[in-house]
Parts: structure tokens; sequence; C-alpha cells
């Protein structure tokens, strides 16, 4: 096809940048009482999510989205039993979660029943019948006020929900007040991880903002990131704990885990956690330097 014959998709990522994707099939554009939800083929990405115009997930790379975000918190516990997790609509996230012979439950909240149904429609491929595991607790509801009302603890919290965009459903689940929240329900030893925002250094200062409001709750706080393509940037991550410090790898130790877990992975192990959890120095001194706190008076919105 030429470049005519495309319904072509643009993702800004601010007024003056942006990429695009030829469209080879349009699948869905539909708009939930939350959020527009849109998913396409691709001849190179394969089948797309967007949600708000932004891409959530493509079939050519999600798997390095996802190993990135749930991989090293579940191999940094222990045994890891139970675990919660804060949006996650597509399922993929449980699968990850589900490798791990030791799980016996996870808590999944997602305030959007349309998005959970579209996805577990036409994304089997990310969930593969995560959806139908009898470790699963489903719950349709918002995920800070789910926790607010249970007092369950839990081993391993993600919190993978999209991006703070204003007037999203999301936005109080970025303050210190919500992570105050997290960190009273982890269990001894627990260990929370964070989608955190688009790691270039021009878009850096959400996710600076983030970690260190987290730095207010809790001691032990990482950043860490992936390059996935389909988003076209570096990806960023927030590890942190309240009982251990995650980063104090002994070496060997992911590895070993992995073996012992007969985990099957395609991006994540010992060689790829040293490079994701790597920072160049002016990415450090840009993050550090940043002194903003999320507070429920204060939201963090972006483009």
């Amino acid at each position: 096809m030429s470049f005519d014959e495309y319904r072509w998709f643009i993702e800004q990522s601010t007024p003056s940048t942006a990429h695009m994707f030829g469209l080879k099939r349009y699948l869905c554009d539909k708009q939930t009482p939350f959020q527009r939800v849109e998913i396409f083929d691709h001849d190179l990405y394969g089948r797309l999510l967007v949600l708000d115009g932004k891409i959530q997930s493509a079939a050519y790379d999600e798997y390095v989205y996802h190993e990135a975000l749930v991989q090293p918190a579940m191999l940094l516990h222990e045994r890891p039993g139970s675990v919660f997790v804060a949006g996650g609509g597509e399922g993929a996230t449980l699968r990850e979660i589900f490798r791990h012979p030791s799980v016996e439950k996870a808590v999944m909240v997602d305030i959007d029943r349309e998005v959970v149904a579209l996805c577990r429609e036409h994304l089997g491929e990310w969930h593969r019948g995560s959806f139908d595991d009898p470790r699963l607790e489903l719950v349709i509801s918002d995920a800070r006020r789910h926790l607010e009302e249970n007092e369950e603890r839990f081993d391993v919290i993600v919190v993978d929900i999209p991006e703070p965009l204003e007037e999203s459903p999301a936005l109080k689940l970025f303050t210190r007040q919500f992570y105050s929240l997290l960190q009273e329900r982890l269990a001894p030893g627990g260990i929370i991880v964070l989608q955190a925002g688009d790691f270039g250094t021009i878009f850096f200062e959400a996710h600076s903002a983030i970690f260190n409001t987290v730095r207010q709750v809790l001691p032990y706080v990482y950043s860490y990131h992936a390059f996935v393509p389909s988003f076209n940037t570096e990806w960023g991550y927030i590890i942190a704990a309240r009982d251990f410090d995650p980063g104090a790898v002994e070496r060997g130790l992911i590895d070993r885990r992995i073996a012992e877990r007969k985990l099957k992975l395609r991006f994540y192990d010992e060689e790829t956690h040293r490079y994701m959890f790597a920072l160049p120095k002016d990415i450090r001194n840009q993050r550090d330097g940043v002194t903003t706190i999320i507070d429920d008076d204060e939201l963090l919105t972006t483009f």
C-alpha cells in the first residue's frame, strides 16, 4: 500500500511532536464512560490498543513492557503468593503474574468494564486466558476505593494504569495519599511497582514527580526503564519497598529464581535487569532535581 492508501493514526507527544501509524484494519473505536478505546492492526506492530489517543501496547512488543513491569518485583520477592493489580485491563499483566507457581491469588481492579471486555475479546494474544484463571478475583471498581474499603495485604502490588491525562479517572492514583495507602496494604516483605511514564529527557518531569512522591512514603525507591519500540521512547517504571532494599540484588539471584520457577521469558533476565536499573548521570541529576510532590489537592497531569 502507498502512503495515501492508509488511514493514519497520529499519537501526539507534545503539541509539536508526534509519531504516526498507517492502519491496516480498524477493529474498534468506542467511547466508554471513562475513556476512548481504539484497537487496530498495523503491518509492523500488529494489533495495537489505544486509550484516549495514547498507545498502551502492541502485539509486536507488549512482552517488553509487561515483563519489565511485572518480573523484577515478582522475582525480587522470595515467594509471592498474593498480588494486587490496579488497572491492567489487557490481561497481560495477569499473564506475567500467573507464570509464578507460588501465586495463590491475584486481585485485579479496573474501573472500566468495557475496556476489560474489549481486551478479553480482541487481545487474546496478550491475556492468553488469564481472565479465566481460578486464582483471579476481578473487580470492576476504582482501585483506590477498593483498597480503602478492604484491608487485605499483598506480597506484590502492581499499578498498571494509563497516564494521568486531564480529566482522567486515574489522576488520584498518582498521589502521595494513594502511595501511602499502597504501603499500608503491603504484607511484610512486600514490594510495589508502578508504570511511571515516558523516560525520555524531554518528557521526564512527570516520572521525576512520581519518583519524588513515592520517596515521601517508602524508604527504598528506584527508577528503571526499558525501550518499547511502539512507544518510540524509553519507558519508565518505579519499584519500591518498605522492609528491604530491592536495589541490593545478590549477583545470580534473578537468573537462579527464573530457573527455579521455570519461567520462559523473552525479554527479562539478570543481564537485562542490570541494564534497566542503570541510569545515565544526566537522567539521575534531572530526576533528583525535581521537588514536586503530587497530592490530592495538587494533581499531576500530562499532555
